[in-house]
């Protein structure tokens, strides 16, 4: 059969006939990023081979994300999968081949023949508690178990589609937060206000599944995802029809929280004790009447159009029905509640797609900022109004906290959060937040002429200097440092205004400059043209002199300095992603290189002692020891994009796009705590860069896009 045209993305040309050395003969199905074709190697193998939609093979960033879940799927390959047997992410339409396996998937099984007998249940949840521990094992989680991603093979069920995501879904236009999953099969921590979402989540996703199976129905059933979210969250699940044998260890499954649901490790053995041993004959049912590769089936299709009406309302900035809980149909024996969902907050995809659910409970996301709670360690938070519009930028220092706006600079009060001082400059955007150096308050004006120093008592002006054209700035050891287009640095005094000195650095063309908060000195970097090196220059602020040079191999990204040491985040590839962590110790001439185990796209990092702390582009923040040379842990935000982490030694804090502010145990990852949404009017415009959190005198200071600046304790994250 001819490859058929591709409706799943729009218009657009034909699908290639070959995908590598792969003849597509027939058109499996289409999902949201590609379309899915029997193909046949050329010894006559036949594959599956999903081939991602033009529109997307034109986006680098999705590139990125095809090309982790290619690795990701490599690597839970085996007996329980469909194995990868090849795929090129870099072709001009992107695809991966995995070997066909003949038969229905769960969904297209249930709707042809209804719900499966007894004793297939038993043998269909040990097969997905077997698949989820081999996955589980190799630090995949598939967080989208669903019935149209469990394939129904003669020797057990197959585990498929590990996480490509819809490109579109990354816009963050009306999203508060990033969470992987499809509504009637995710749990309720993908739908709460972001927490670590691990293992356990795809353990209650398969629960969810076994209702399917056993019922034909999900254990949270209505015609509205919104409802369907506020059931997983809120209502007990209901098992009408699951056999009595089964339906205790799926109640344990579907447990709301967490700690509470079996390992696939404890499934097993309880299955063990439901059936003494499970029966040999074949596992799809006999009813069974085709080989032919199955159509999209009814699950598949109704997520769809599910997706395109919430999109069309998320794309016109409609807001879902404040009393949607209460016209939808409700299933029997479960209580009618109402729905309340925050504004900009839904945005829900089907196939592998990524879900941005916001469930606020009826709680207004802007906390009263004249209502402040107690932490333990007695104190007070607060939360103040920025005087105009947008996410402020800020800063610490000589006892204030100063932000910057679009043509605004004002301080306030750190232990109350009192406004204490605004003064205009003349720029249409801050291009950062204000420094503090030689202790006085310096605005930046971006690609500026002109610096200014305010008395951070009162923000009047003390002194106004023309400089020579920037196009960047940092501040180090109490100096401006400027550095123009043709590659010059200037070093201006904070204090007075003062020009002491201005030259080109050796070696470095083209330099980018940076410090680090507790670091005197600064560094500028510069990489070769074919990426094999970076040349790296210790700058002493007050006189431009060089403490060391030194040129270390690959494309480096300094992230933080601890104890003399410089640490790096190697970026490889075509995408730009960080492979590895290296430690350069300028006293001995030694680097040590970490690789990462998985690639990170868009790094930014922090540095405590030997341990760097790194976030990626979708949220996954992880910590690795260049002592012990190897990564302590990861954590899946759920937040697609962060701030850079900052960190000190006992917690990293991050703040997402909707304002929330996480905090993470620095040693094993735990979440600990989060404060409550800040959207604010414009809550589908989100900053491009957002602004990392500031440490201070055992308190978090932070701004949200609503234009407040908020600080908490830092000490008891569990009381935000």
């Amino acid at each position: 059969m001819a490859p058929q045209q591709d409706a799943g993305a729009g218009a657009e040309a034909e699908l290639p006939e070959y995908a590598g050395h792969y003849l597509l003969e027939s058109h499996l199905g289409a999902g949201g990023m590609g379309v899915v074709h029997l193909a046949r190697s050329t010894s006559g193998m036949q594959l599956a081979v999903k081939v991602v939609h033009a529109e997307f093979a034109r986006d680098p960033e999705f590139r990125g994300r095809f090309r982790q879940e290619v690795g990701a799927a490599r690597r839970v390959s085996g007996a329980f999968t469909a194995p990868v047997v090849d795929a090129d992410p870099e072709a001009e339409r992107p695809w991966m081949a995995t070997l066909f396996i003949p038969g229905p998937t769960l969904s297209d099984q249930v709707k042809r023949n209804g719900p499966m007998e007894p004793a297939q249940l038993r043998r269909l949840m040990a097969g997905l508690a077997e698949a989820l521990r081999d996955i589980h094992r190799v630090g995949v989680v598939h967080r989208d178990l669903k019935p149209s991603n469990v394939l129904l093979a003669d020797d057990g069920p197959k585990v498929i589609d590990f996480g490509i995501s819809r490109p579109k879904d990354s816009e963050l236009r009306t999203e508060t937060g990033k969470l992987i999953g499809t509504p009637p099969f995710m749990a309720p921590e993908q739908f709460r206000r972001p927490r670590e979402v691990g293992p356990a989540a795809d353990i209650f996703a398969l629960g969810s599944v076994m209702v399917h199976a056993a019922t034909g129905r999900g254990p949270f059933d209505s015609d509205s995802p919104y409802v369907v979210a506020y059931q997983v969250v809120h209502d007990e699940p209901d098992l009408t029809g699951v056999p009595e044998n089964l339906a205790p260890l799926i109640v344990r499954c579907l447990a709301k929280e967490p700690e509470d649901r079996p390992t696939p490790d404890e499934l097993m053995r309880e299955l063990r004790s439901v059936a003494a041993s499970y029966d040999t004959q074949a596992f799809i049912p006999a009813q069974r009447t085709t080989q032919e590769p199955p159509a999209p089936d009814a699950e598949s299709t109704a997520e769809a159009k599910a997706e395109q009406k919430v999109e069309r309302k998320a794309e016109r900035g409609a807001e879902p029905d404040p009393g949607a809980g209460e016209k939808a149909e409700q299933p029997r024996g479960r209580r009618r509640r109402r729905l309340a969902l925050g504004a900009g907050a839904v945005a829900l995809a089907s196939v592998a797609a990524l879900v941005s659910v916001q469930l606020l409970a009826g709680a207004d996301p802007t906390p009263d900022p004249a209502s402040p709670r107690t932490t333990a360690a007695g104190f007070s938070g607060w939360a103040t109004p920025a005087p105009k519009e947008g996410t402020p930028q800020c800063s610490h220092g000589a006892g204030k906290v100063v932000c910057a706006q679009s043509g605004l600079v004002f301080a306030l009060d750190p232990p109350d959060g009192r406004l204490l001082w605004r003064h205009p400059v003349d720029t249409s955007e801050a291009s950062g937040p204000p420094a503090v150096a030689g202790g006085l308050v310096h605005p930046w004006s971006g690609q500026g002429r002109r610096l200014e120093a305010l008395d951070p008592a009162t923000g009047k002006a003390r002194w106004q200097q023309s400089v020579p054209a920037y196009t960047d700035s940092v501040a180090a050891g109490g100096m401006l440092l400027l550095t123009g287009a043709d590659g010059t640095v200037t070093g201006v005094d904070g204090a007075s205004g003062d020009t002491k000195w201005s030259r080109r650095v050796p070696g470095h063309q083209a330099p980018d400059v940076v410090s680090f908060a507790g670091d005197p000195l600064a560094y500028t970097t510069s990489t070769s043209v074919d990426g094999s090196s970076t040349r790296v220059t210790a700058l002493d602020p007050a006189t431009g002199d060089a403490r060391w040079d030194a040129r270390l191999k690959g494309t480096l990204k300094p992230v933080g300095t601890a104890d003399g040491s410089v640490f790096f985040v190697s970026i490889e590839g075509v995408y730009s992603d960080a492979q590895a962590v290296v430690r350069y110790s300028p006293a001995e001439r030694t680097s040590r290189r970490v690789p990462l185990p998985l690639p990170l796209s868009r790094a930014h990092g922090a540095v405590r002692g030997n341990v760097a702390y790194l976030v990626g582009g979708d949220g996954t923040l992880i910590a690795v020891d260049m002592e012990a040379r190897k990564q302590l842990w990861s954590l899946e935000t759920s937040v697609l994009r962060t701030s850079s982490p900052v960190t000190d030694g006992r917690h990293v804090y991050v703040t997402a796009p909707d304002g929330r502010l996480l905090a993470v145990d620095a040693g094993d990852g735990r979440l600990l705590g989060q404060t409550p949404p800040r959207l604010g009017a414009s809550s589908d415009q989100v900053a491009s860069d957002l602004p990392e959190p500031v440490l201070a005198d055992g308190r978090v200071y932070a701004a949200a896009p609503d234009g407040s600046v908020f600080a908490v304790d830092a000490r008891d994250p569990s009381a935000w």
